[in-house]
Parts: C-alpha cells; structure tokens; sequence
C-alpha cells in the first residue's frame, strides 16, 4: 500500500507537475531566447519593484518621515 502511495506521488511530480519544465528544457535545444523567456519577464519585474522600492525610500528619507531614534523598534 504504501509503494503504492510513493509511486502515485512519483507519478504526480515526474508526469503532472514537471510537464512545463519539460516543454522548456525541449524548446531550448530549438531556441534558447524563447526557453528563457519567463526568466527575462521576472528579471526585469524584479528590477522594476526594486527600483519602486528605492525611490520610496529616498521619497520618506527628504520628507524626514522615518524615526531614526535607536529606540524606536522594540527589538533594538
């Protein structure tokens, strides 16, 4: 019963779940621009969230918003 249960879960990860990355890994030996597509997408949102980010900071740190008293967060 329980090799039963391994292979089902075997199964799920090798013929369900991994059928992206296998379609993926098949594209790249055609066009390795097209396989990395979905890298460049999530390179370039994670250069736009951290650019945000930095400017939101600079944003509160010329307004003098921030409380930089060393005792200002419980933890410290």
């Amino acid at each position: 019963m329980m090799k039963n249960f391994f292979k089902g879960i075997a199964y799920l990860f090798e013929e369900v779940l991994f059928v992206p990355f296998n379609f993926l890994r098949q594209l790249e030996l055609d066009n390795w621009w097209l396989a990395n597509l979905i890298t460049w997408v999530f390179f370039f949102v994670g250069i736009c969230a951290a650019t945000y980010w930095i400017n939101q900071l600079r944003i509160f740190d010329k307004k003098g918003e921030e409380n930089k008293d060393p005792s200002a967060h419980s933890f410290l």
